[in-house]
């Protein structure tokens, strides 16, 4: 036995976090992490259970390793549901399942199955953060909370990750600055609810550098707009408080992108998902921001086929996005999820109807996008170059208005040399064309406009 663990890490860029805290404990411990699960004495499944696609694809995961006579360790959302999981896989390589954020707990098992070479074990509490990182050196995940107090009737965060639990701004303060000084040039601050943060504390200050900080998300924002870095802000409620944050937007380090998950625009709709839902307000909102931001770019998730939903609803959010203009969009059909309450929704919509209404929204979306896009041939945009493809020798960007694996990119053909030097770099960039979702660009001179 080489105490050597594989580590499968699914779903969002919250989980990412939680395996990085596990893969952090283990390497403290003197664990080796193996690069395939086939080199691997024990792996670890960190699943994601959001939805049933999700829950598709942590099974798929669950069965691989099974058949390759793997023992694992299920943790993460789909861990809350140990019953079900057991009943699909009743196999004694399961050695233990624990649900999300459990670090300790995934640690424990893993020393039970594979004892450590060392008598004084450290926990998490204990372990460095921000310790090791999955993603590029350049840009890492900022989580200042885990788990959501609201009780949106079709998700099922608050069941699975639980109620909100806010770090203490001290904390999240001393990650950041850690972060920057390894090299970091983005730091994406993400939650399940970013602008709530601080309230299940009652905003209790935090002490750092000898100055003393209400845990809220405002004195984290301005703590953070004052660093040499891109800012960028993920999931943000629908609240007012978003007003405040427009003046960061024009002359800060918090780049002018907003993640702001609408769901829909029909006010009946939106009641019946507990969201909030003044359509006609909204849409003043986003227009005042984007007249006060001019380059405001705005990211946001439809769901389109909720139960009750009627064609004029529909039609009605079609509207909504073209007088809106979001630059980026995700749009899902709904599906039932274990544990909410939609699913008793009267007037379910069939499968079919809510499949045909994504496809003719990301029609329409598409067009939008094109446009947009389009509108950007000629500028010089500001960019971050995250890899370089040494086939099509092409060194893959994003510009300030795209956040990493949901957005699009900005392409440069160039040598190998020029595009490795460049990875990890900000640098100005003119677009030279665009498609559906990408640009594509070349080298610039001059600094942006």
């Amino acid at each position: 036995m080489n105490n050597t663990v594989g580590f499968v890490s699914l779903g969002c860029c919250k989980n990412l976090v939680d395996a990085e805290r596990i893969l952090t404990l283990l390497t403290v411990n003197g664990y080796r992490t193996a690069a395939s699960a086939e080199e691997a004495d024990l792996v670890v499944i960190n699943t994601c259970g959001f939805i049933n696609p999700s829950i598709d694809e942590s099974f798929e995961t669950i069965q691989e390793m099974l058949d390759l006579g793997k023992r694992i360790i299920i943790t993460g959302c789909l861990g809350k549901r140990a019953d079900f999981i057991r009943e699909h896989f009743p196999s004694d390589l399961i050695c233990g399942i624990t649900g999300p954020h459990s670090y300790d707990e995934v640690f424990s098992l893993i020393t039970q199955i594979l004892p450590p070479g060392r008598k004084r074990l450290i926990c998490h509490a204990d372990a460095p953060c921000p310790g090791i990182k999955l993603t590029p050196p350049h840009y890492a995940y900022l989580k200042i909370s885990e788990g959501c107090s609201n009780k949106c009737t079709f998700c099922a965060i608050p069941y699975l990750r639980g109620p909100m639990i806010s770090r203490n701004i001290a904390d999240v303060m001393q990650e950041a600055d850690l972060l920057l000084e390894r090299g970091v040039r983005e730091l994406l601050v993400v939650a399940q609810d970013t602008l709530d943060y601080g309230r299940d504390l009652n905003f209790a200050p935090g002490t750092y550098q000898g100055r003393s900080h209400e845990t809220s998300f405002m004195a984290l924002l301005d703590f953070l707009s004052r660093k040499d870095a891109w800012i960028r802000l993920h999931y943000l409620y629908p609240y007012p408080l978003i007003r405040k944050i427009i003046p960061y937007l024009r002359d800060s380090a918090v780049v002018p992108y907003l993640d702001i998950p609408l769901q829909h625009s029909s006010p009946s709709v939106l009641r019946r998902m507990r969201r909030p839902g003044n359509t006609e307000r909204m849409l003043e909102e986003i227009l005042s921001w984007k007249e006060q931001i001019p380059d405001l770019c705005i990211r946001s998730s439809f769901i389109v086929g909720f139960p009750g939903e009627t064609e004029e609803d529909f039609q009605g959010l079609l509207d909504f996005i073209r007088n809106a203009r979001l630059e980026r969009v995700g749009c899902f059909p709904y599906s039932s999820v274990w544990g909410v309450q939609a699913n008793d929704l009267p007037d379910q919509v069939p499968p079919e109807v809510r499949q045909e209404r994504h496809d003719r929204f990301m029609e329409v979306q598409q067009e939008i996008s094109v446009q947009l896009l389009r509108e950007k041939i000629g500028n010089t945009l500001e960019v971050i170059a995250d890899s370089y493809d040494q086939e099509e020798e092409t060194l893959i960007c994003r510009t300030r208005y795209d956040s990493p694996e949901i957005d699009g990119c900005l392409y440069i053909s160039c040598a190998p040399e020029e595009g490795q030097s460049r990875i990890g770099t900000v640098f100005p960039a003119k677009v030279t064309g665009s498609d559906e979702y990408d640009l594509y660009g070349e080298f610039a001179d001059q600094a942006p406009v």
